[in-house]
C-alpha cells in the first residue's frame, strides 16, 4: 500500500521543483558571497541571508530560465519573494534546512519585482555573437 506512505510526506505548498531550485539557489548565493562550509559543524560559515539568498535566485533563474523565468515561477506558484521565504521556513520546519536566530520570514518581503528583474530589467548579452569575426570562404 502506498497511501500510508503518502499521508507522512509533508504537503508542499508549491511545485516540487521549486524545492529543488531554492537548494540550488542557496549553492549559487554561497558561491557569490564565498560562504563555503569547511566541515559540516561549522554551518554558520556558510550561512546566507535571505536577501542573499534571493540574489543567487536571481541570478540562478536568469542562468537557467532567461525571459521564461516568470513563467516557471508562475508554474511553480511562486508569485514574490516572499513566496521564496516561505519554502525556506517551511524547510526549516521540516528540518531540510537551519536558520539563526536571526532569521526572520520578513527578510524575504519585497526585495525586488519580479517583473522589473526578470522581464523589464533583463538584457540579452550579444557581445560574443557580434564580436567574432566573420569566417572566410577558401
Amino acid at each position: 500500500m502506498t497511501s500510508a506512505t503518502n499521508l507522512s510526506r509533508p504537503k508542499l505548498q508549491f511545485h516540487p521543483n521549486a524545492y529543488d531550485f531554492i537548494f540550488e539557489a542557496l549553492q549559487q548565493a554561497q558561491e557569490i558571497y564565498s560562504r563555503e562550509v569547511v566541515q559540516e559543524g561549522e554551518h554558520e560559515e556558510a550561512h546566507v541571508s535571505g536577501q542573499e539568498l534571493l540574489e543567487g535566485v536571481r541570478e540562478l533563474a536568469l542562468k537557467q530560465f532567461g525571459l521564461m523565468t516568470l513563467t516557471v515561477f508562475k508554474q511553480w506558484g511562486v508569485q514574490s519573494t516572499r513566496d521564496f521565504g516561505k519554502m525556506v521556513f517551511e524547510m526549516i520546519e521540516h528540518g531540510r534546512m537551519r536558520k539563526t536566530e536571526n532569521d526572520r520570514l520578513e527578510d524575504f518581503v519585497d526585495i525586488y519585482d519580479f517583473e522589473q528583474v526578470f522581464d523589464a530589467a533583463y538584457v540579452i548579452d550579444t557581445h560574443e555573437v557580434f564580436s567574432q569575426t566573420p569566417a572566410r570562404n577558401v
